[in-house]
């Protein structure tokens, strides 16, 4: 069974700092891309960062580009995201996925393996505040 527990999130004030972390388990985690997604208070889901399987090439949207940084672990299977110079439009629930391919969000609705994706484990919540 593919589990992704993620954990890191918190009350932070505007500039600051947090590091998630993403345990996965259930499925070879070395063989997917992963991918960071965030659904804040009355929205839809946003695309927020992807990783390839080996880790070497990363990807953002503009509106986290410098700010965020992912990565993995593939010997403990984890996932991070470093977020700095946090924002109050930041603040969502926190997913991790996995990429079933061509994974990609649109409109509010993210799609893995051409079918629609809705988080399946409980995310964390990252809350920016003054």
């Amino acid at each position: 069974e593919v589990q992704l527990v993620e954990s890191g999130g918190g009350l932070v004030q505007p500039g600051g700092s947090l590091r998630l972390s993403c345990a996965a388990s259930g499925f070879t985690f070395s063989d997917y891309h992963m991918t960071w997604i965030r659904q804040a208070p009355g929205k839809g889901l946003e695309w927020v960062s992807s990783i390839n399987s080996a880790g070497g090439s990363t990807y953002y949207p503009d509106s986290v580009k410098g700010r965020f940084t992912i990565s993995r672990d593939n010997t403990k299977n984890m996932l991070y995201l470093q977020l700095n110079s946090l924002k109050t439009d930041d603040t969502a629930m926190y997913y991790c996925a996995r990429d079933e391919g061509d994974f990609y969000c649109h409109g509010g609705r993210c799609f893995s393996g051409g079918r629609a994706y809705q988080p399946g484990s409980q995310g964390t919540q990252v809350t920016v505040s003054s």
